[in-house]
């Protein structure tokens, strides 16, 4: 079962378009049981090499998880036409889907 739900969870993820983003719970409401948690378990365990956008990822609320590539993913986003408001939240009309 958690193969299957960890094969949804990275269709998912290869879905979201450039510009946007979504988040570990929307992701997880999309699967079989799988939990924000599981789906940030996934993320963590792609080989290195992957070209799924991981970065389009991000917490409720719209703001970047605390994680090591967080500046990384801040770049991506910021490169295909995210914003950032004051306060370091991407506004809601970036979010997909």
């Amino acid at each position: 079962m958690k193969d299957e739900v960890k094969e949804q969870v990275t269709t998912i993820m290869a879905q979201i378009p450039p510009g946007r983003v979504t988040t570990y719970g929307t992701i997880a409401g999309m699967t079989d049981g799988a939990t924000p948690r599981y789906v940030a378990w996934v993320l963590r365990s792609l080989p290195s090499d992957h070209v799924l956008p991981w970065f389009r990822i991000v917490r409720a609320g719209g703001v970047l998880a605390d994680h090591s590539g967080a500046a990384v993913q801040h770049e991506r986003l910021r490169a295909e036409g995210v914003v950032f408001d004051e306060r370091g939240r991407i506004p809601t009309h970036f979010f997909w889907p």
